[in-house]
């Protein structure tokens, strides 16, 4: 796959995450308590995703780069997008941001763009299940009940993913042309999605200033994943450094290191996507009893 360190360690954290959500489904599944099939549908969405991001899904240049820092002050991917492309632009030359500044704006970007992807992904998943409802409208039968169901949370989750993506895209919007706002509450662009999502969910004071307080403890996590990710990718450079000099004992000095720092940075990592999947679906719940 020609991934780097952080990124092997980031889809081992993927594919574990997957891994406990499948066997938790095959328990409720065995139970019957997936008739519809609708977490069946959503562990498959979710799979489809990994192999889209770490470009295993046999497609050419479908692979996401590593988004977590901008190496050698250049960034390394593209936004696919002219309306990010335009704004990363003008954020780029308007002199309002430091080169850290800088850093966390393009993590933002590229965070956004990945929202975009799965909300393609969902809506390409919705268009295909409604047209082979169409194709059997002539004979209706349980199964399209059914379908209907699973269609109607889809497009549940397809509201709640294009919400996400247009205040997203209005933060973008609004950073790129005044700057980063010194009294800001957050810095991670999945705790400030988090947090503008809440704010508009179902929640009372007390329980959003409970919220408010998890997503300092989340972010506070991202940050030791963020600070392990660099030092597994300065680790694997020394490594093959040292891999040339013949130094045997030098080489299994980083070799052990590497692999201290390779295990932390995917434990880490796994726990940071549970912890986000509770999150996010805590927000959805109190977004769906907003609609009721």
């Amino acid at each position: 796959l020609h991934l780097s360190a952080v990124k092997l360690a980031e889809l081992h954290s993927d594919l574990k995450l997957q891994e406990k959500d499948e066997l938790s489904w095959k328990k409720l599944k065995a139970e019957g308590l997936d008739e519809d099939g609708e977490k069946e549908a959503k562990l498959r969405r979710n799979l489809n995703v990994i192999m889209t991001k770490y470009g295993m899904n046999g497609k050419k240049d479908s692979q996401l780069l590593d988004t977590n820092y901008i190496k050698d002050g250049t960034e390394s991917d593209t936004l696919d997008d002219p309306r990010l492309e335009k704004l990363w632009s003008k954020a780029k030359t308007s002199g309002k941001f430091s080169d850290e500044e800088l850093d966390k704006l393009w993590r933002e970007f590229k965070h956004h763009k990945e929202k975009i992807h799965e909300y393609n992904i969902l809506l390409e998943t919705v268009s295909r299940t409604e047209a082979d409802m169409h194709k059997n409208v002539i004979n209706p039968s349980e199964e399209n009940l059914v379908k209907e169901e699973i269609l109607h949370n889809k497009h549940r989750e397809l509201k709640d993913k294009l919400r996400s993506i247009n205040q997203g895209f209005e933060r973008l919007r609004k950073v790129s042309h005044q700057g980063y706002d010194a009294t800001s509450e957050f810095e991670e662009p999945r705790v400030i999605d988090l947090w503008d999502m809440a704010k508009s969910a179902n929640f009372t004071e007390k329980e959003l200033e409970s919220f408010r307080e998890e997503l300092k403890h989340f972010e506070a996590k991202i940050e030791k994943h963020h600070h392990y990710q660099k030092q597994l990718e300065i680790s694997h450079q020394k490594l093959k450094h040292v891999e040339g000099t013949g130094d045997k004992d030098h080489l299994n000095r980083n070799k052990e290191k590497y692999a201290m720092l390779e295990e932390k940075t995917k434990e880490l990592g796994y726990k940071v996507k549970k912890h986000l999947q509770d999150l996010s679906s805590r927000i959805s719940q109190g977004l769906q009893h907003n609609e009721l």
